[in-house]
């Protein structure tokens, strides 16, 4: 087992490398920086090519992609300290000058040091530390309400073969699996918050000033419409695998035996089939460990909630490329490590399964 597991994780590693230049990449292909989106958009920078190629310098996007990459992967990235921007009086600039450097990640993505968010003006690991939590909170307690639920529709509907149930839930839960994100919360949005006036967006409420169990509740209020919203969207995929794969155990041999010797259906159903349908389901949890800390851009931005997916929304706009690649790292890490969980768990509960 030792070594199933070290070779796994070395294979993650080589795996987590390979994403960092990918990511790398394609970022720095993307038209525009934070620069351009920070200064060149303001009418009371100037904007002259020196003074931006100046500006790039100090923030370090004026390196090639591979120089870029060296520096954001070992350290040696630089931005101003202090700057002041160009100052106009009657359309005449009166002031404009940059100076002060200060050195920002001195060890490299190698020593998870992401250095400081341009955006935020803080340490990548510290704004991702500080807000994932409320990703994390509203995925779990979502997770917990409609995972268990999708199990339980699905054993049903491969019970209930093309009876009335299977035809229902299907139904529903293709209509909620082809609804975007964005157009799902929109209209819950209008319904429950402009129209029926029964909640706010926002994590808290505008006025609200306490603290303690009040908070918490205050809190838990607002994140039902988010997590109603995550439940419709999610329960339909997990349901049809569960389905899926229980009609599949459903017509095995060892099945049409049990039968045979007599042992009641929902013994059949739910002590041989069901533990059998359950291990490809293994497979899932490969990706629920980076959607439960990682939050959802559309989702957060929609309801105004301060999560870890509204902060990387906004610095990826804004073109903040040390936040956005310690996010999508951070992704990527926790993609490998459920990845690791998964074949692990694949050795748990099935033997057939050799450790190569």
């Amino acid at each position: 087992m030792f070594k199933y597991i070290v070779k796994r994780v070395l294979l993650g590693i080589l795996i987590i490398f390979g994403v960092s230049i990918i990511l790398y990449a394609l970022l720095d292909s993307v038209p525009g920086d934070f620069v351009e989106n920070r200064f060149m958009s303001n009418p009371n920078v100037a904007n002259s090519p020196a003074r931006i190629n100046q500006m790039r310098a100090l923030y370090g996007l004026d390196a090639s992609t591979l120089g870029g990459y060296i520096k954001w992967m070992f350290g040696d990235w630089w931005m101003p300290e202090k700057w002041f921007w160009g100052i106009y009086d009657d359309g005449e600039l009166i002031e404009a000058s940059f100076w002060g450097t200060m050195k920002l990640n001195t060890h490299g993505a190698i020593a998870f040091d992401f250095g400081t968010s341009f955006v935020y003006e803080a340490p990548v690991t510290e704004v991702i530390a500080d807000h994932m939590w409320t990703s994390f909170a509203l995925t779990l307690v979502s997770l917990i309400i409609y995972y268990p639920l999708a199990v339980f529709l699905g054993t049903r509907a491969a019970v209930k073969q093309y009876g009335a149930f299977d035809y229902t839930t299907t139904v529903l839960t293709m209509i909620g699996i082809s609804f975007p994100t964005f157009f799902l919360s929109a209209i819950v949005i209008k319904i429950f918050v402009y129209d029926l006036g029964w909640f706010e967006l926002g994590l808290t409420s505008p006025d609200f000033s306490g603290s303690g169990w009040d908070l918490f509740w205050n809190q838990a209020w607002h994140l039902i419409l988010p997590m109603f919203v995550v439940v419709i969207l999610s329960i339909g995929s997990v349901m049809r695998y569960t389905r899926t794969n229980m009609l599949e155990v459903l017509s095995a041999d060892y099945i049409r035996t049990a039968r045979a010797k007599g042992l009641s259906e929902r013994s059949v159903v739910y002590k041989h089939a069901f533990k059998n349908t359950m291990i490809p389901m293994v497979t899932v949890l490969a990706g629920l460990l980076p959607s439960l800390f990682g939050g959802s851009m559309i989702l957060e931005d929609c309801f105004n909630i301060p999560g870890i997916g509204q902060y990387s929304y906004n610095a990826m706009n804004q073109g903040d490329i040390m936040f956005v690649m310690g996010y999508n790292m951070f992704l990527a890490v926790l993609t490998v490590i459920g990845m690791i969980l998964t074949d692990i768990m694949y050795v748990v509960v099935d033997p057939r399964v050799k450790l190569t």
